[in-house]
């Protein structure tokens, strides 16, 4: 009885690291989607800007786009805007701006010092829909097919090598 006593603590133990030891191999940046493969969600969110729509599930489909969730207080949403700025010059891919849980003259504000890459933009300011969505925090990016499907999802800043790699060649494959 006594050495059990002295036994089970060490299995505990034994298991217990084993579990953190195998969490500790997994890639932190890759975050699954339940909804990869699955229509957007439904949502109709008012305009950002007075100059251009809001967003809503039906502006989502007949293209492939790119879901941009961004927020004047995101300092990696600013890190990656370059590339979106970019991108919207060169006329890849639509990109759709969601601004998630922000202040609406604080997100104008930032858009019209950094440039605005977005075809629309929609507010979310409590962030409701951002949390049918999956947001796990901005920036993420999403790639929606021609029928409204999300076909993948990223979460983090892009930067031209994240583009080329991941999204480039899903964004080729959905238009042909």
């Amino acid at each position: 009885m006594s050495r059990l006593v002295f036994i089970a603590p060490l299995i505990l133990f034994a298991v217990v690291a084993a579990y953190f030891a195998i969490g500790l191999t997994k890639n932190a940046s890759i975050l699954p989607s339940a909804l990869i493969d699955k229509p957007v969600p439904t949502f109709d969110l008012p305009p950002l800007k007075d100059t251009k729509p809001g967003l809503a599930t039906a502006d989502l489909k007949d293209d492939v786009v790119l879901v941009n969730m961004f927020a004047s207080w995101c300092v990696p949403c600013r890190a990656e805007h370059p590339l979106l700025m970019q991108l919207a010059r060169d006329k890849i891919v639509p990109i759709i701006g969601l601004n998630w849980k922000d202040r609406k003259t604080d997100a104008i504000a930032w858009l019209d010092e950094l440039g605005d890459p977005y075809a629309r933009i929609g507010h979310d300011p409590s962030g409701r829909t951002g949390i049918d969505w999956g947001v796990y925090g901005v920036p993420e990016t999403y790639l929606i097919d021609r029928d409204g499907r999300i076909r993948f999802k990223y979460v983090g800043p892009m930067f031209p090598e994240t583009f080329a790699e991941k999204f480039l060649p899903l964004i080729k494959d959905l238009r042909k």
